[in-house]
């Protein structure tokens, strides 16, 4: 894991989020994600620099992640990693929009 990531599963692991279970680097299909809520079909993507080479392939698989009916939260490793209550936040209120 990056340090964006052990610093966001702190907040997420043990239901310490709204008291939602969260998974770490979960399969949807032939993807792995970074964060997945099962109850909610939500998944949060931290995309690092290794993103910037990734375009299409990333692309492709959004489009099919969402086409299965999942909410996907997108937030850079240095939003995380400067700004992890403004991330925090967000997360929640897209929670409480379910």
């Amino acid at each position: 894991m990056t340090g964006a990531e052990r610093l966001l599963w702190s907040h997420l692991r043990r239901k310490k989020l709204n008291r939602f279970r969260f998974r770490r680097q979960h399969p949807i299909g032939r993807y792995i994600v970074d964060f997945y809520c099962h109850e909610l079909k939500l998944i949060i993507e931290l995309d690092g620099a290794v993103h910037e080479n990734t375009k299409e392939y990333d692309h492709a698989r959004e489009v099919f992640i969402k086409a299965c009916g999942y909410t996907v939260l997108h937030f850079t490793n240095d939003e995380v990693e400067k700004s992890i209550e403004v991330v925090l936040e967000k997360i929640i209120r897209c929670i409480e929009n379910f």
